[in-house]
Parts: structure tokens; C-alpha cells; sequence
């Protein structure tokens, strides 16, 4: 809540209520350039290191003496709830990073605000409805069944699951948004996303940006990403428009792809979209629909193939529910054990792992002041890994996410979708995709982990850094 200095009087035999503090810990860091070295080598343990020894609200400084960032991160999800959800008005998206992603990508639902973000949602909303998103079902075990009958020629029978999982979930979402288009958007995003993302997480993060318009080398480079994959969709949209807005969707229905119903969306309140917002909200779509899945297809498989008797079990469920026949939306609830993998799969790897506000007034959390003007972080991949709320925390468990289990936890211990009035709109997308997808590969194949670790980074979304790669040994009469 905003704070006040006065405090009022505790009840008569209460313990009173200690005024909250203005001296946060956190770590000291080097003289001159505090935690700027640490953070920018591994910023996802120096976050966890923070919590370990300085407790749930934690204070860094990070560059030169004038040039110098503050920010707190805060742990516990008492305070992760107030600041996505309870006071989320409070919490604003100014960090410098959604100001990179708005420059990149444009003005979408990931990075909008106020009025013009509360347009957006009423507009875009009726596109994501559980009935709407059931009806993609089908593209998304098209594609899967695609990868199950290329990795049968796969060399020496070994694949990394990082370049494969990407590549299925770009070609899923490309589908789903552009129809029969999609071919032609799936080279140039896979050419052109890389380049615009490392962009913007380096700009977000240095005390001094060089300005956009100077003709530097990496400017030049994301410019050049950037102006193609705009005239990509805009020449779609034009296409869209002059055919009358409608084309064959992702499994051959007029208009059902993402993009017609974006260019008929409307209603008499909100207008529409124009050109250029139906633009920046399919860049939005294309960047979080496609890697955040990807990460998350790519971890659950490869933490299933180093614990084989979690794999046994979950494909033991897939051939009882499904049998010979193609997976469909109505199996999301008859899955249960693939989703708890799943979910414990985005408990250790969170493809957002850490996700920034800017409070707008003094606040109150865990009983620390955060000031106005204070860049605020919260970190899923620090929350999640809490050993107070995740016993023996960095073990793969699927257990954990037993509907009994999940019932006595904390609503923001698990918050891979963010979480508030700006939760991810996807959710439900996110999660079909990828059980369904996971019950194809997994129906078709046994995995056995190549390598053991897969070393991460967090950019835009999380980042492998390393391969995550397994063995393929084919099912007989899987798939045929």
C-alpha cells in the first residue's frame, strides 16, 4: 500500500506493527562499479545469492559513480502479489527494458499502458477465449507430428532439443497467426529475432545508450532486422486487406487465422485496430508466443530424459488416455501427470525469469519503503527456487503440483505467467500447446539425456546457452 509516515496506534495488548525501513539490505559490491560486473556475468545467481544472504527485499547498485543504477528485487510472494497483482497500479512498466522491447517491437499488449494498454486487452481478449484457442488444437499436433517423422532421419539418432523446440513452437505460432503465410514468416523470424533481442537486452542494461540513429554497426545490424520483419507483416496485412481480411486459417477454415480475426476485431467503444497496431500486436504474439513455449518444450523434455522413471510414468499415462488416436483439446484435464512435468519443468526454467515494474509511489512491502521512482524486479527463477516454499528446491518433482499439493501453496510461490491484471493473455494457449505437443514427441519417442546440465542466461526471455541434447530411440508402431 502507499505509506504515510504516521503510523497508527497498535491495540491495546498487540504486538505493535514495526514502521516500515528505509535501509534495505543488499550486497556491497565493488567501489566503483557495485554489482554491475556480477550481474551482467550471471544475473540469475547473483539474484539468487542476493536472497540467500540478504532475505527477501534486497537493494543493488550497479555502475560508475553518476552513472550508477538502483533497483530492488523483491522474493517473497507476499510482495511478488502486491506488485503484479494487489497494488499492480502502482507498479508501472517504465523499466528501461520494456522501453527497449516498445522501441523493437512496437506499442503491443506486452508493453502498453493506461488507456491505450486497456484498449488493446478489450479488443484482443474475444481472440483468446478457451473456445478459441481449443480450435488451434489441431495445428499444434500437425506440427508435432512433423518433428516425430523428421527426427526418424535424424543423425547418429541425436537431437538438441534447444534449435528443435524453437523451431516447432515458431513454426506453431506462425501457423496459427499467418495461415497459409507462414512458411515465408518462419525464415525471417528465424533470421531476424536473434539479432533484435540481443539489441535490446544490451541497450537495456548499459548506463550510457549510444542513440538509435547513429550508423554503429549493431544499430545498423537491428535496424536492418528490425525494417524486415515490418515489411513482412505490413505486406501480409496489405495482402490481408486487399483479399477482404480473410484467408485460410491454420487448419483451412476462411478467416480463422490469428491475423483475419486481429484485422476484424472491433467494437463500438474501442474502434479498431489500424495497420500498424495489428503489426505491433502480431510482433508481440510472434516474440512471447514462440520462445517462452520453446523454452518450455525444450526443458521438459530434456529434464524427462534425465530422470527416466518420471518419463516412464508420463508416458505410461499418455498411451492409457490416448491410445492410437491423435491428441485434442479436450485431453488438457486428461493429462494430469504430463501437465504436473510441466509445471515443474516452469518452475525450474521460467521462460520470463525475471520481470521488471517502476513503483510510481512509496510503498510498503515485506516491511521495507520502496521509494518512488524505484525500478522494482521480481525473479520467478529466484521465487521458485525458494527452499522454504520448495523443499530440496532444485530437484525435478512433478509431484509438487499435485492438486492437494498446489492447494497449500502460496498463489505467487509458482508464477511463470506473471500474474495480476497484467497476466500473460496466452496462458491457456501456452499451456495447450505445449501438453499437447509434449504428448506427441513423447508418444513417438524414448529420450536419453546427452548432456546432463544446460546452461542459461536471462535475456528478453530465458536462454539456453548450451545444447540440451538426448537420444532418440523410436517406439515401435508409435506414430504409424
Amino acid at each position: 500500500m502507499p505509506i504515510t509516515d504516521s503510523q497508527p496506534d497498535s491495540p491495546s495488548g498487540s504486538r505493535p506493527v514495526p514502521a516500515p525501513t528505509d535501509d534495505i539490505p543488499g550486497p556491497a559490491g565493488l567501489p566503483l562499479l557495485g554489482s554491475m560486473l556480477d550481474l551482467r556475468r550471471d544475473s540469475l545467481s547473483t539474484f539468487a545469492r542476493a536472497r540467500r544472504e540478504h532475505g527477501d527485499v534486497v537493494r543493488l547498485e550497479a555502475g560508475p559513480p553518476g552513472l550508477r543504477s538502483v533497483f530492488h528485487a523483491v522474493f517473497a510472494p507476499e510482495g511478488v502479489q502486491q506488485i503484479l497483482a494487489s497494488q499492480a497500479a502502482n507498479f508501472r512498466k517504465d523499466h528501461p527494458l520494456y522501453e527497449e522491447v516498445r522501441q523493437a517491437f512496437g506499442n503491443g499488449l506486452l508493453t502498453s499502458q493506461d488507456a491505450d494498454y486497456l484498449r488493446q486487452r478489450r479488443l484482443v481478449q474475444p481472440l483468446f477465449t478457451k473456445r478459441r484457442v481449443d480450435g488451434y488444437a489441431a495445428a499444434v499436433t500437425g506440427e508435432a507430428a512433423t518433428v516425430v517423422d523428421r527426427w526418424r532421419t535424424a543423425d547418429d539418432a541425436t537431437v538438441d532439443l534447444v534449435p528443435e523446440m524453437n523451431r516447432l513452437a515458431l513454426r506453431t505460432v506462425a501457423r496459427i497467426l499467418f495461415g497459409l503465410d507462414a512458411e515465408e514468416a518462419v525464415t525471417a523470424i528465424h533470421r531476424c529475432a536473434p539479432v533484435i533481442n540481443a539489441y535490446v537486452v544490451q541497450r537495456a542494461y548499459v548506463p550510457v545508450k549510444i542513440p538509435r540513429h547513429w550508423p554503429t554497426p549493431g544499430n545498423l545490424r537491428a535496424r536492418a532486422a528490425m525494417d524486415e520483419l515490418n515489411a513482412l507483416c505490413d505486406r501480409i496485412i496489405a495482402g490481408r486487406r486487399a483479399a477482404g481480411g480473410a484467408a485460410d486459417g491454420p487448419d483451412g477454415a476462411a478467416g480463422e487465422d490469428l491475423l483475419s480475426l486481429l484485422a476484424a476485431a472491433g467494437n463500438a467503444e474501442d474502434g479498431s485496430l489500424d495497420a500498424t497496431e495489428i503489426r505491433e500486436q502480431v510482433l508481440i504474439f510472434l516474440l512471447a508466443g514462440h520462445e517462452t513455449t520453446a523454452t518450455s518444450l525444450a526443458f521438459t523434455l530434456h529434464l524427462l530424459a534425465r530422470h527416466p522413471e518420471e518419463q516412464a510414468r508420463v508416458r505410461a499415462e499418455i498411451d492409457r488416455v490416448l491410445a492410437d488416436r491423435v491428441p485434442t483439446a479436450a485431453d488438457l484435464d486428461r493429462l494430469p501427470y504430463l501437465t504436473q512435468a510441466l509445471k515443474e519443468s516452469m518452475r525450474l526454467y521460467p521462460a520470463a525469469p525475471v520481470v521488471s515494474r517502476r513503483a510510481v509511489a512509496a510503498t510498503e512491502v515485506c516491511g521495507f519503503r520502496i521509494p518512488a521512482g524505484a525500478d522494482v524486479v521480481v525473479a520467478p527463477w529466484v521465487t521458485h527456487r525458494d527452499p522454504a516454499l520448495w523443499p530440496d528446491p532444485e530437484r525435478f518433482d512433478p509431484g509438487r503440483f499435485a492438486p492437494e499439493r498446489e492447494a497449500d501453496r502460496h498463489r505467487y510461490a509458482w508464477f511463470p505467467f506473471g500474474g495480476g491484471p497484467r497476466a500473460c493473455i496466452g496462458q491457456h494457449f501456452s499451456m495447450l500447446e505445449s501438453v499437447l505437443a509434449l504428448a506427441t514427441l513423447l508418444r513417438g519417442y524414448e529420450l536419453h539425456a546427452v548432456d546432463e546440465e544446460v546452461p542459461v542466461a536471462a535475456g528478453i526471455t530465458l536462454q539456453p546457452t548450451g545444447p540440451a541434447r538426448v537420444r532418440l530411440r523410436p517406439r515401435v508402431g508409435a506414430g504409424e
